[in-house]
């Protein structure tokens, strides 16, 4: 069956959860796509426009920096926010503080499900137009954290690159635990087996194991990572003085992702704080242009 196309997926059923995305054509023919997720309390609108005309040194701007590339912001639902006295605000998922990122890790289980299945449908559709090769996803912040989530549990085949600014991975502790251990089929885990639901004797390396957990978590039916993320290069960067995700989340998700066989990228900031730089932005598009191959000019 033929898949709607991006402009038409937040008119189904499902995604209408989600605000129409807001869509950026390409300076010259459309060959590659953008999929890029605002910060918590943020929109397409707020975020998008001023991200792609931000002057990076030496290279314009990150809109000219890939003319043939058509951008789109998606909006996150309104959620009430638990932290925040239940304030309905725009969120990809609910959290707890970021200064215990280990507590309540239920609020995040509804959204991050949501949200990867909405995102998921914008990468296939995307995919049906311009090639899996010619995709990127990305985020800031809390868009990062809904990014990489949607990446792990993305049953498809691999994109041509991910990226990240400012932000954290939710769910590391428990999937670096799995990952960085020996493989669990071979432990006596009595009551806390976390494969025992299925009622088959699982026969995965732990990166697997890992993510099959986070399927898991999030309660997706059926749901089998195909680990495609393995073969797909991610950027990371943050910025040392973030007072809102501090850096060393961000440090802890790239050690995940590597745990779990992902090549990532990571770079930091001296005196940036909770937001892209120009030094973040040039690394980027440098980054982009050298892992995709793609026409630039």
């Amino acid at each position: 069956m033929e898949r709607m196309p991006i402009e038409e997926l937040t008119r189904a059923s499902k995604a209408s959860l989600y605000p129409e995305p807001l869509i950026i054509p390409p300076l010259q023919d459309h060959k590659q796509t953008f999929i890029i997720l605002h910060g918590r309390g943020s929109n397409a609108t707020v975020f998008g426009p001023p991200l792609l005309d931000t002057q990076v040194s030496g290279i314009q701007t990150f809109r000219s920096s890939f003319p043939y590339a058509q951008f789109v912001f998606p909006t996150a639902s309104k959620r009430r926010a638990q932290v925040y006295h239940r304030s309905v605000i725009n969120q990809w998922f609910d959290n707890w503080s970021l200064q215990t990122p280990n507590e309540r890790t239920e609020l995040q289980i509804e959204g991050l499900r949501e949200t990867s299945a909405y995102i998921h449908s914008l990468l296939r559709s995307a995919i049906d137009q311009v090639g899996s090769e010619n995709v990127v996803l990305g985020g800031l912040s809390q868009g990062c954290a809904a990014a990489l989530v949607s990446l792990l549990t993305w049953d498809d085949q691999s994109i041509a690159a991910a990226f990240g600014m400012c932000g954290w991975l939710p769910f590391r502790m428990q999937m670096e635990d799995i990952a960085s251990s020996d493989s669990l089929d071979n432990k006596d885990l009595g009551d806390d087996d976390l494969f025992e639901a299925s009622g088959e004797v699982v026969d995965k390396d732990a990166p697997t194991q890992a993510t099959t957990f986070l399927c898991e978590e999030l309660e997706f039916p059926g749901k089998s990572p195909s680990m495609s993320f393995q073969r797909i290069p991610i950027f990371l960067g943050h910025g040392v003085k973030d007072e809102k995700v501090p850096v060393g989340l961000g440090r802890e998700a790239v050690s995940c992702l590597r745990h779990l066989g992902a090549s990532v990228e990571w770079q930091e900031y001296e005196g940036v704080g909770h937001w892209y730089s120009d030094a973040m932005l040039h690394h980027l598009v440098n980054t982009l242009k050298d892992v995709t191959s793609w026409e630039c000019t």
